[in-house]
């Protein structure tokens, strides 16, 4: 990475720029993730589903030179505290100042309850996993106070422009507001949709998400069906200008980092693919 791209990729609330990229495990993985980060990209991003072992981020973290690297999210219902706190220790000692600690769930009875006792072990753990390293998957009020309060801020997925003003109004204006923004490259609309619905078919039947969508005003025949403007309001897609000016009205509607999350299927382009694509519209954004 040039200097000029290095700076770029440091600046911003906890460093992360404005645009970064999501890359799906694969036998090639690093090699992209070191791509990406030459492409301008500001930050790195494991998705949560693909974290089999918390050593993916480290090794992100290694395969590239100055981005910040970060789990969206480290399931707190499958890692422990010591373990996310051995994972930080690691990386400052590697890295420093690279890994943001995303953090989610979990799936669970009284989930605040469980998340707000994870944060307390990792408060104290030694050395502790500091607040202003880490954010928080958050969708509802009290998430996203919990954000506000307990972290450098939060990083909700599938969420509209509307939603973010709603949310930095809550944060308030210092917190990070991360923002997972699934999206298709592709302008056939049928396809395009085809591909949106599947991660929404799984998520539209976990409760956290169904009342989050409702809350957004989506109808509850909206959400069993998973209608159209449903799909269309959370999930990018059509040309690499579509997609970015999604990016930008989270940005005017108070976001501070848009991390794409690439869907495909049927011969679309894939995570490296698009983001190579999309690349040539980062100038402006970055930064």
């Amino acid at each position: 990475m040039d200097p000029e791209h290095a700076t770029l990729a440091r600046t911003g609330k906890l460093g992360l720029g404005t645009v970064g990229l999501a890359l799906p495990v694969s036998d090639g993985y690093l090699g992209e993730a070191a791509e990406a980060e030459r492409l301008g990209y500001s930050a790195i991003w494991l998705p949560g589903g693909q974290l089999d072992q918390l050593s993916r981020i480290t090794d992100l973290l290694q395969a590239t030179t100055a981005v910040p690297v970060g789990p969206a999210i480290i399931p707190v219902g499958v890692y422990a505290p010591g373990d996310v706190a051995a994972l930080y220790a690691r990386a400052e000692a590697s890295t420093p100042g690279r890994l943001v600690t995303g953090l989610g769930g979990p799936q669970q009875p009284r989930p605040m309850r469980a998340l707000t006792a994870f944060l307390d072990q990792l408060d104290h753990a030694a050395p502790p996993v500091p607040a202003s390293r880490r954010l928080l998957a958050a969708l509802g009020p009290r998430k996203l106070e919990l954000a506000r309060d307990r972290a450098a801020g939060a990083m909700p997925l599938l969420v509209t422009p509307g939603f973010v003003r709603s949310a930095r109004a809550l944060l308030g204006a210092a917190p990070a507001l991360v923002i997972g923004q699934m999206v298709v490259l592709d302008d056939d609309p049928g396809r395009a949709r085809a591909a949106a619905r599947r991660p929404l078919e799984f998520l539209s039947g976990v409760r956290g998400y169904r009342d989050h969508f409702a809350r957004m005003g989506f109808s509850p025949d909206e959400i069993a069906g998973l209608r159209d403007r449903l799909v269309d309001e959370l999930v990018a897609w059509g040309d690499a200008g579509a997609i970015m000016s999604r990016v930008r009205a989270h940005l005017a509607a108070g976001a501070d980092h848009v991390s794409l999350q690439v869907l495909s299927a049927d011969g679309q382009p894939g995570a490296m693919q698009a983001g190579r694509e999309l690349a040539s519209l980062l100038p402006g954004l970055t930064g």
